[in-house]
């Protein structure tokens, strides 16, 4: 029986993979980035690049082997990707940062 990617009940370590860096894309896109743009509209692809990330540490295995250091690996390419997404969320609110008095 084939496992489909698409079923939230298996683990899919390539599920969570396209939905966090899905959710990257839309969120370059949405922010405008060159100009970051403030808009609340983030929220929704770094929600979903959470989701992608638990999607991810489902795929943790109890025993060290080389796939758990692969999962490791996308473990922080997830945690990377959701840091630049709520930069991209709060960076435009934070006027202090920016100000060159």
């Amino acid at each position: 029986m084939k496992r489909s990617i698409f079923n939230p009940r298996h683990r899919s370590l390539i599920r969570g993979n396209v939905l966090v860096l899905g959710s990257l894309g839309i969120a370059l896109l949405l922010s405008d980035f060159p100009h970051n743009r403030a808009t609340p509209l983030l929220i929704l692809p770094a929600i979903a690049a959470i989701a992608g990330t638990i999607d991810t540490i489902r795929c943790m295995q109890p025993r060290w082997s080389f796939y758990h250091g692969g999962v490791l690996l996308c473990i922080y390419m997830d945690l990377m990707a959701l840091c630049m997404i709520l930069f991209f969320l709060l960076y435009p609110y934070a006027r202090w940062i920016a100000s060159s008095q």
